[in-house]
């Protein structure tokens, strides 16, 4: 896990230093630069690197990194877990090595395949070539966005890096905010690729490679998702529960295979347990291919407010259960005082609370390894989601008459919603909601924060002048229609891949670890694994009403039983309590009138009414308060 980041253009070196320094957390152990002048284009081209170093530690390891006659360079994020089987093959063709990295084998295997080499990578990366003989720069994402990367086109400059802040050290970037991308923002907590919070500043999408040549950019997807059930399991010769038995089979012999891929590691390794199904799975089968405990790390909350969050009882079972070397840390309301740090990480506003523990987690875990393991994109490859239920019953409830269903839809309204963190009521009105809209929106309308009618409220006059034309759903409804998929519930499990999952949790995921140089591996999202559950019918993914029954199923005495049967709890804070009282204070400072007014994107009597709202609890605004927070503190960070 490293840092990466360079640029084409007649820019001064100390823009390349700038860069490095502040990815120095991506990478503390090493760093690196190299530069050159085409010789037809002139243009100067620089390539930097921080490295975190995990497989071949000594110094062959080192980047940028050169093939033998170095007339290919490499700056590279990621492990690619595959890689001592490419090496072998590649020596044979006559490749020559000189380290044992995971990185020499992209470069050598570009040398051999181009830019088809992609597909033959089994892990996550971001990196950059330079391909000295074209004159040819080659950049390329893994296929679910576990790594990040950014990049700027400017008057024929070329800017890349594997944060945002890097880039900002570049004197063009104007610091300008995309109202488009600070719409998407309130409305999905999150920023979709390939947009960012500033203007110019791009992100490459997960699955596409981007080429620089002849001061052209061209970008293309070189991998996608495919639903399809095999040939063997639907022929007419296997009955369901024949079906079913083969899909539990292969599910758990393909996690062991990937979860014992992503152990190499040449450093200490653990995994953040939760005691959810996904993080109890990954510590399980690591504890049955090691031969040493393995290193487990929960987080939990004090006190009364806490308690609904807790998942501190579960880890510590799961624990036992497996024998881990097992450490807990407890959070209390000061922990707010990390926000402006976390914040800074991100580069970007970013309303996921999750992302305060994942921090916190990853700092302390640090302390005893270099790399950990979590259960990241579990819920999106088997159906954990409460609101994967709604979309199954969305058809039934569509029946309904219309007037029925809009009279619904105005009295839920009046019920008050919870602060816990099954927050039910809330997502009965949320459904309801979305029962008035056409299908293709039912289900992006659950995964918002805002409706139409709140943001014509919470927004001024000028932004919504300047935004009127921007189609805030663009991203979401292109990947619900593009896939062709007949089933609702493959194009929801889609639609959350691309979305949710690589721009919320794997985005945090990693800034939240690289903010403490610790690398965090996905088993879940290795690609055999979702390819394979993709030819696995929805239907038996959950049967009825049951979340996960399939996966659940297939871990039947492997994971202790009431592991299996507890309800599903994300990964959160107990922020609502906390903004109804110790951090009460801390809210109306940052979102007082004036503050609010300084900016000019809302309304500061509709931002009084909401935290009125939330204070009164009559509904639960959490998510929106916490965006507004973190908005007006990245704002203090990145534009004052």
């Amino acid at each position: 896990m490293c840092g990466i980041c360079g640029f084409i253009g007649n820019l001064d070196d100390t823009v390349l230093s700038k860069m490095l320094n502040v990815l120095r957390h991506r990478g503390p152990d090493d760093s690196g630069c190299v530069v050159f002048k085409g010789e037809r284009s002139k243009l100067k081209v620089s390539l930097g690197h921080t490295r975190l170093s995990i497989i071949d530690l000594s110094l062959a390891g080192h980047q940028p990194m050169s093939n033998e006659d170095e007339s290919i360079w490499i700056t590279y994020n990621g492990e690619i877990y595959n890689y001592k089987a490419l090496s072998s093959k590649l020596k044979a063709q006559g490749h020559k090595f000189k380290s044992n990295s995971d990185t020499e084998t992209i470069l050598h295997l570009y040398e051999e395949m181009g830019d088809d080499c992609v597909n033959e990578l089994n892990g996550m990366f971001a990196f950059a070539i330079w391909d000295k003989a074209k004159e040819r720069l080659f950049l390329a994402r893994d296929r679910l966005g576990i790594k990040p990367l950014y990049y700027l086109e400017d008057n024929g400059r070329f800017v890349f890096a594997s944060e945002i802040k890097a880039i900002l050290e570049y004197d063009g970037v104007e610091r300008e905010v995309d109202y488009q991308a600070l719409l998407y923002f309130m409305t999905f907590l999150y920023i979709p690729c390939p947009f960012t919070i500033f203007k110019g500043i791009r992100k490459l999408p997960p699955a596409h490679i981007l080429t620089m040549e002849k001061g052209r950019v061209e970008v293309k997807r070189y991998w996608d998702l495919v639903f399809s059930p095999p040939l063997q399991v639907s022929s007419s010769q296997a009955t369901p529960a024949e079906a079913e038995e083969y899909y539990k089979r292969q599910i758990m012999e393909i996690l062991q295979e990937i979860v014992e891929s992503h152990m190499i590691s040449d450093v200490p390794l653990g995994v953040f347990l939760s005691g959810g199904i996904d993080s109890s799975t990954v510590a399980g089968m690591m504890s049955k291919l090691s031969s040493n405990p393995v290193k487990t790390f929960s987080i939990g909350y004090e006190g009364r407010e806490g308690k609904s969050y807790n998942e501190l009882e579960y880890s510590k079972e799961v624990s036992k259960y497996f024998g881990t070397e097992h450490q807990e840390f407890i959070l209390n309301p000061s922990i707010i005082e990390v926000l402006p740090n976390i914040v800074w990480h991100l580069d970007e506003p970013f309303a996921d609370s999750s992302a305060i523990p994942t921090y916190l987690v990853s700092e302390a875990a640090r302390k005893y390894v270099t790399v950990a393991l979590t259960g990241i994109g579990g819920d999106e490859v088997f159906g954990g989601y409460p609101r994967y239920l709604g979309a199954r019953v969305s058809r039934q409830y569509a029946k309904l008459p219309f007037w029925l269903r809009r009279s619904l839809a105005r009295g839920v309204e009046v019920i008050p919603e919870s602060s816990t963190s099954r927050n039910i009521p809330g997502w009965i009105k949320r459904f309801i909601r979305g029962g008035l809209l056409p299908v293709d929106e039912r289900y992006i309308s659950w995964v918002s924060f805002l409706t139409d009618r709140q943001k014509t409220q919470l927004f001024t006059e000028d932004f919504l002048a300047q935004t009127k034309d921007f189609p805030v759903y663009e991203v979401h409804k292109a990947f619900y229609s593009e896939n062709n998929l007949e089933n609702i519930l493959d194009k929801i499990f889609y639609l959350d891949i691309k979305t949710y999952l690589a721009d919320d949790l794997l985005m945090m995921g990693d800034k939240m670890s690289m903010a403490h140089s610790l690398e965090l591996r996905v088993p879940f999202c290795d690609h055999k694994l979702i390819e394979f559950a993709a030819t696995i019918p929805a239907e038996l993914k959950f049967k009825g009403l049951k979340l996960k029954s399939l996966f659940k199923k297939a871990l039947k005495g492997f994971l202790p039983e009431d592991i299996l049967q507890r309800k599903k709890q994300g990964f959160m804070v107990p922020l609502a309590k906390w903004f109804q009282n110790e951090l009460k204070g801390f809210t109306l400072d940052l979102l007082s009138e004036e503050r609010i007014k300084k900016r000019g994107y809302f309304r500061p009597d509709f931002i009084r009414w909401v935290l009125d709202q939330h204070y009164d609890g009559r509904q639960n605004f959490t998510d929106q308060i916490y965006a507004l927070i973190s908005l007006e503190l990245w704002h203090q960070i990145y534009m004052d």
